[in-house]
């Protein structure tokens, strides 16, 4: 045989055994010959980590049957497999947004929120439906968990929060008057925080009452008793529609130096509001939609005299009933702008009060805000808008304004805490010519945490009252610190002193007063 014929047998023995080979190995390197020239096999992400051949194993390579690829046409006519569907994680890009937040994780409204009630007494915000949808809370890791926060009773599918403070302290003015004289106090302040522990549906319930006694009072007894429940129950109708229903009582007293008291008054008259609100709300895709009604009724309790008699405040008895619509649109996850417009009508028991004015009236609110949930960082609600009164009474101002109620906290570090708060409301007055008080609030708080245990507390706050129907206008001031040491998860000691001024453009009524508290809570 000629030597070159016998190299060129042997070059072609060789190539037949580095291609049978090629039918067993692939070079992980080497593009796919039926892929996308363009998307090489080593720049591509595998889709499932599983899928991964482990390091150093060895790869098989089974070629396809005829006309069959990774691409293009195939003639096997072999059953398919159905690819699984990957749910998007929230927060990778390119993931879909949310269409709805299940209502079933829907978290119970923190109590720092606007409460959602009609009119009330003089200083409750009118009426405003609560948020459409919140952001579900993250749950704490229990590693995670406050070593002095209350962990609560269960009670079948309750959880339950009860805890009680004890206070006493000194107040330089309690009477809110001019060289008021001062006077010791004690305070027991029970409340109760319940909460459902179901998959579905929800019910809270936070009750709270205290009584003020002052052991050096004046002209009026200034011993206060004050009581405030709140029931607020969710039905999930279905995924995107929810029922939402709530009651209220308030009990309480009129302010001290409120111009509604007479002269001659003994003790402090009590008031009662109670009522309830129903509403439903349904989610379209980022839209959400509802509808809330309410009923209330506010009674008063007869004002004692200082001559041993009585004086009835029947005229200022009322019922309101009201409504709201309410929509938001979901702009991204924690940020819901919303419009809210509402409509609400009083009825006093008597036409014509006992000074001859007919007070019964209606009222319309539009505000136009935003809930907030950046990041755990702001958290909140904010908005802004105007309201006006008519009163059947001609011969009443009609009372109208700018409008603002908010409830932030900002979580500025780990140690620190930023609350503000905002408030606008329409009082009810018996003063002749006077169609009601306009009461703006606005309170900025910080905490620090000096120690885990030791919790420091700053405040500053503004109000102003207007008195429609006359020219007086009061500035309200105050100034607070405090401090909280946290003994364990059952028992706190705290300390506060806070100082208030009212200014006004009318003589006799600016006072100063200074209040020094010192208590134990004690929490389960």
């Amino acid at each position: 045989m000629p030597r070159g014929f016998g190299v060129l047998l042997a070059a072609c023995v060789a190539v037949g055994a580095v291609d049978a080979a090629a039918q067993t190995f692939t070079d992980p390197l080497q593009p796919s010959p039926d892929g996308d020239p363009k998307k090489p096999a080593r720049f591509e992400k595998f889709k499932n980590p599983n899928d991964m051949a482990p390091l150093g194993a060895r790869s098989t390579f089974t070629p396809p049957v005829s006309g069959k690829g990774t691409t293009g046409f195939d003639s096997s006519n072999a059953k398919k497999k159905k690819a699984a569907k990957m749910k998007p994680k929230p927060g990778v890009i390119g993931a879909a947004a949310p269409t709805a937040v299940s209502p079933y994780q829907r978290p119970q409204i923190p109590p720092a929120a606007a409460d959602a009630m009609a009119a009330g007494p003089p200083g409750t915000p009118p009426y405003v439906i609560g948020p459409i949808e919140t952001v579900p809370k993250k749950r704490k890791h229990k590693d995670e968990l406050d070593p002095y926060d209350p962990l609560g009773v269960h009670a079948g599918a309750f959880m339950l929060y009860p805890a009680v403070e004890l206070i006493g302290g000194y107040d330089t003015n309690p009477q809110h008057v001019p060289g008021g004289k001062s006077s010791s106090l004690y305070t027991v302040a029970p409340e109760l925080k319940a909460r459902s522990d179901w998959s579905r549906h929800e019910l809270t319930a936070d009750l709270r009452g205290s009584y003020s006694y002052y052991k050096d009072d004046g002209t009026p007894s200034l011993n206060r008793p004050f009581a405030d429940g709140k029931v607020k129950g969710r039905v999930d109708v279905t995924h995107n529609t929810r029922i939402d229903l709530g009651g209220r009582l308030l009990a309480g007293t009129d302010n001290p130096g409120s111009p509604n008291l007479p002269a001659d008054i003994s003790k402090l008259p009590m008031f009662t509001t109670f009522g309830g609100d129903a509403g439903i709300t349904h989610r379209f895709n980022r839209l959400d939609l509802g509808v809330k009604g309410t009923a209330e009724r506010t009674i008063w309790q007869n004002s004692k005299l200082v001559d041993g008699s009585t004086a009835s405040n029947q005229d200022r008895n009322y019922d309101q009933y009201g409504g709201a619509v309410r929509a938001g649109y979901e702009l991204s996850p924690g940020l819901v702008p919303f419009v809210d417009v509402g409509a609400d009508t009083r009825l006093h028991d008597l036409a014509t009060d006992f000074s001859g004015y007919q007070r019964n009236s209606k009222g319309l609110t539009a505000k136009a805000g935003s809930t907030f949930e950046l990041s755990r960082l702001l958290t909140g609600d904010f908005s802004v808008g105007v309201t006006k009164r008519d009163y059947v009474d001609t011969r009443l101002q009609q009372l109208k304004g700018i409008v603002a109620d908010a409830s932030l906290v900002w979580t500025a570090s780990a140690l620190t805490t930023v609350k503000l708060t905002a408030a606008s409301t329409i009082g009810e007055s018996t003063v002749p010519g006077v169609s009601g008080v306009f009461y703006r609030d606005a309170g900025l708080q910080v905490d620090h945490a000096l120690r885990r245990w030791l919790t420091g507390t700053v405040k500053f706050g503004f109000g102003l009252d207007e008195y429609v129907g006359d020219i007086r206008k009061d500035n309200r001031t105050y100034v607070g610190a405090g401090l909280t040491y946290k003994l364990n998860r059952s028992v706190q000691i705290k300390g506060e002193f806070r100082q208030d001024w009212l200014r006004s453009n009318v003589t006799g009524v600016d006072y100063t007063s200074s209040v020094f508290l010192l208590g134990l809570r004690f929490a389960q």
